[in-house]
């Protein structure tokens, strides 16, 4: 007869999985396993293994978080987050990376080895799996981006069910994961791809590609191609629909919604690279850096990137409207990369005058951010022309596009969730995210209250706080969480044994109290 070894009342949850688990799981793995055989090249029968690799992942993982969470308490468990080595950076957890990172580099990079055909060849591989669902949506064979956006979906669609039974007794986290599923099923995928199929826009420009990417997150909106598309009214006039919607979403809509809610209504309900580190990054959540030297470097990266979206969309748009490009002597081109050292190195090392860094090693840090930066600006002087440098609006493009939108939101930001949390590019480099994040920071309705005196600081608040805010710290103080980079997940408010933390929308008034009252002590 066997023995239950825990004696513990507070964790009544089964340790092993049963046979209903495993034979999710097993479904699951072998609907990866599928795409993994149809990327050694094997030849297979498209449209049934497809349709039996999408289905056995959603099927699968559905199957196996029904079973392991509906045999426990209804409430947040992270049991063992810490002791498994896929989710504590272990063996496991470097493989998944390496695998991940390996994914998107093959992607962005080298999409011939996923078997991206060029010219009028037919696609092999991986990509040709796909290509029975691209010609029922487009009439033509699959891109890597098709194969990318749908296993994007059903990464969404298949852990977003997972979550919805983990959290399962909040009614705000249910809400809010229909919502982020259904954005991305709609807006991101069917829709667009839909239009495609209808010859609203094409190709790389084609700039319905995500009904919900919003300037300065999508910067191919100011791309001249794009533009061009959506102002030709004639050949297609749900262009000039789009051109419309994306100026209003920037200039009315964000700010507005912004206001009176935060950036959660952007970044953790309807994003679709939110939408991923909600559902698919949630295992890791927990690894986010909660150091202050951390949330320095955020700050300086972050906002260094709106400075270079910012300053790229101008000199685009002003090389789009004039038909100018611009030329820089190679001579002043390296004075202003020297110039942008000094100031970095000025700013860093007068920390004790502007209270920009609390400590030496942040100065170490920061200095070399910005000597990188500088590095990275002088990067053009190698393709120059003779004692030139050109500037044109395809360069500012390419450069985003290289550093940004693949390096950082791809490679990175996703590859680096078993290692770094899942939200390293929402916190560190997505522009919208810091955009919003401004205006929640001082104008702005949104706020997370506290109520210190039932805080027993037990900690659960800051360690699942994917966006490394130490939550506890100011729920110990009894103090508002008022902070750019909170996304409003509300994971802290679910963790907490103590009811609290509330997410709240509120009078500007008093929002922020530096100094609050503390419960039975007098001031």
């Amino acid at each position: 007869m066997a023995t239950e070894q825990s004696l513990s009342i507070a964790n009544p949850h089964p340790e092993k999985t049963d046979a209903i688990q495993k034979l999710g799981l097993g479904m699951a793995c072998l609907g990866v396993l599928i795409l993994f055989v149809a990327f050694g090249g094997v030849d297979l029968h498209k449209p049934l293994f497809l349709t039996l690799s999408l289905s056995m992942m959603v099927f699968g993982t559905t199957l196996y978080a029904y079973r392991k969470y509906t045999l426990q308490p209804a409430g947040i468990k992270n049991n063992g987050v810490y002791f498994k080595s896929m989710t504590n950076r272990g063996v496991l957890g470097w493989i998944t990376g390496i695998v991940l990172t390996g994914f998107y580099i093959l992607l962005y990079w080298y999409p011939e080895l996923l078997g991206q055909s060029s010219g009028d060849q037919a696609n092999t591989g991986i990509v040709a799996l796909f290509d029975p669902l691209s010609m029922f949506f487009k009439g033509k064979p699959a891109s890597q981006w098709f194969v990318y956006g749908t296993l994007y979906t059903i990464a969404i669609l298949a852990l977003g069910i997972k979550f919805l039974y983990k959290y399962r007794h909040s009614r705000y986290h249910f809400i809010r994961t229909i919502s982020v599923i259904i954005s991305q099923l709609f807006l991101a995928y069917l829709i667009p791809e839909i239009l495609e199929g209808l010859n609203f826009g094409s190709g790389d420009n084609y700039y319905g590609k995500d009904l919900k990417n919003i300037w300065p997150l999508n910067v191919y909106f100011t791309d001249p191609s794009s533009l061009n598309n959506m102002q030709k009214t004639s050949e297609q006039p749900v262009g000039m629909i789009f051109l419309v919607w994306g100026i209003i979403s920037f200039t009315i809509l964000t700010p507005v919604i912004t206001y009176f809610v935060g950036k959660r209504w952007y970044c953790s309900w309807v994003c679709g690279c939110g939408g991923l580190a909600e559902t698919a990054g949630d295992p890791y959540r927990h690894l986010s850096d909660k150091t202050v030297e951390a949330w320095n470097i955020e700050r300086v990266i972050i906002h260094g990137v709106i400075v270079f979206v910012t300053l790229m969309t101008s000199l685009l748009l002003i090389t789009y409207f004039t038909g100018i490009d611009f030329y820089l002597g190679i001579n002043v081109y390296l004075l202003l990369g020297l110039l942008v050292i000094i100031i970095g190195g000025f700013l860093f090392l007068q920390k004790k005058k502007y209270g920009f860094l609390p400590n030496k090693k942040s100065v170490i840090v920061g200095t070399v951010i910005f000597v990188l930066a500088a590095v990275y600006f002088l990067i053009p002087v190698f393709n120059g022309e003779g004692t030139t440098v050109h500037f044109n609006s395809y360069n500012f493009r390419t450069w985003y596009g290289f550093f940004i939108g693949s390096a950082f939101s791809g490679v990175i930001g996703v590859g680096f969730y078993p290692l770094l949390g899942n939200r390293v590019w929402c916190r560190f480099g997505c522009p919208m995210a810091g955009y919003m994040g401004i205006i929640q920071r001082f104008k702005s309705k949104f706020r997370i209250t506290t109520n210190g005196g039932q805080c027993i600081s037990c900690g659960n608040c800051s360690t699942y706080c994917e966006q490394g805010i130490d939550v506890r710290a100011y729920a110990q103080k009894g103090q508002n969480i008022v902070r750019a980079s909170c996304v409003g997940c509300g994971i802290c408010a679910a963790v907490c044994p103590r009811g609290v933390l509330k997410l709240e929308n509120g009078p500007l008034e008093k929002r922020i109290i530096d100094q609050p009252e503390m419960p039975g002590i007098k001031k």
